[in-house]
């Protein structure tokens, strides 16, 4: 008890002394638990896996600290911090970068800028989701900060104490991280989900603050660039946070027959997804890959048709509610998480099913 309270102590000394990032308002002092979630936005508004990330920070412990860094060029970004200002409950503060060094996600800059808020914030934690942006900034950042990051973690025990899936899913690793601070994570999304009560229904709006980039200093010579980005434009909901998903594997032997899941995924209102091997078939596109080297969901209702169930494909989808395979083998491993199985051909039912299901309103 003793060197806790002499701990304590100490960090309230050394915040004391350390001087002020931000134009309009200073960081507190440090506390015990206090987290830097670095947050994803588009259009002005915080995407949904940024707020399971405050969901996440928030399960550290009830005391816990929580800033949201965000980064950007122009009035998005301070659109996007005004969202999120008054967008969570368990959001404390909101640190905003408007520079155009940050008008596209690059991970050389904003691992820089991540190093510069923690040598003045002197944060507990470090959260990011595991998106290709988290995933491509973080472990950049961490090796500037001279820490190991923990992964894809799907479970909070403790401020330390961590749970992490190993073996494409197939076994759940406990770890508990004894390494200097910050302790650095990236999260799974889908284990955090957000309650719908935390959505909009915070009273009071939290402090927005400016970073001072004049001591950043850009790097003369930056070893990525961005070139382009490219998406489908659709109505569907997006994959990663849809409540029913529809997936197509390889057994669908062409692009032109997948379209039957768009079809039955648009009468569902659902989102579409795809196998790797169908994905490396060239029938959709890769963003719509679901597993283990693709995305990473957890829908109320996941549908796979010709799926066969390999081990990498079910590490991306085996925490969904309720699972539904069509295959016509019997034997296909997908049928070991499925909720509900029928072994039959894909061509018969999925027209039977388009024919028998209403027209989306």
């Amino acid at each position: 008890m003793a060197a806790q309270a002499l701990r304590r102590k100490t960090l309230a000394n050394l915040s004391a002394h350390s001087s002020s990032l931000f134009s309009k308002s200073s960081f507190s002092l440090q506390r015990l638990i206090s987290t830097l979630v670095l947050g994803e936005h588009e259009g002005g508004s915080i995407k949904v896996q940024s707020l399971s990330a405050v969901a996440a920070a928030k399960s550290l412990g009830e005391d816990n600290s929580i800033s949201m860094l965000l980064a950007g060029s122009g009035p998005s970004v301070q659109e996007a911090a005004r969202y999120a200002a008054s967008c969570h409950p368990s959001i404390s503060q909101v640190i905003v970068v408007d520079s155009d060094t940050f008008m596209y996600p690059l991970a050389e800059p904003w691992a820089k800028l991540v190093h510069l808020i923690q040598q003045k914030g002197g944060y507990s934690h470090i959260m990011a989701t595991s998106s290709s942006f988290g995933k491509n900034i973080l472990p950049r950042a961490a090796a500037l900060l001279d820490v190991s990051p923990i992964t894809d973690v799907i479970e909070i025990s403790g401020p330390q104490l961590f749970v992490r899936p190993i073996y494409a899913g197939n076994a759940l690793c406990t770890v508990r991280y004894t390494g200097a601070e910050p302790c650095m994570l990236t999260i799974r999304s889908t284990s955090f989900p957000v309650p719908l009560t935390s959505a909009n229904s915070k009273s009071d709006v939290a402090p927005i603050s400016q970073v001072d980039l004049s001591t950043f200093g850009e790097d003369k010579v930056c070893k990525s660039k961005y070139v382009n980005h490219t998406s489908q434009d659709s109505e569907r909901p997006d994959l990663s946070n849809a409540r029913i998903v529809v997936t197509g594997g390889r057994a669908l032997k062409s692009a032109e027959n997948f379209k039957m899941i768009e079809k039955l995924a648009e009468k569902l209102g659902a989102a579409v997804g795809a196998t790797r091997a169908a994905v490396d078939a060239g029938f959709v596109p890769n963003e719509l890959q679901v597993g283990q080297t693709g995305k990473i969901v957890a829908p109320e209702l996941y549908m796979a048709f010709g799926v066969s169930g390999a081990i990498q494909h079910l590490a991306g989808m085996r925490d969904s509610k309720v699972i539904v395979a069509v295959n016509k083998d019997a034997d296909a491993p997908i049928f070991q998480v499925a909720d509900y199985g029928l072994v039959g051909d894909l061509f018969e039912v999925i027209p039977e099913l388009l024919e028998k299901l209403p027209e989306k309103k």
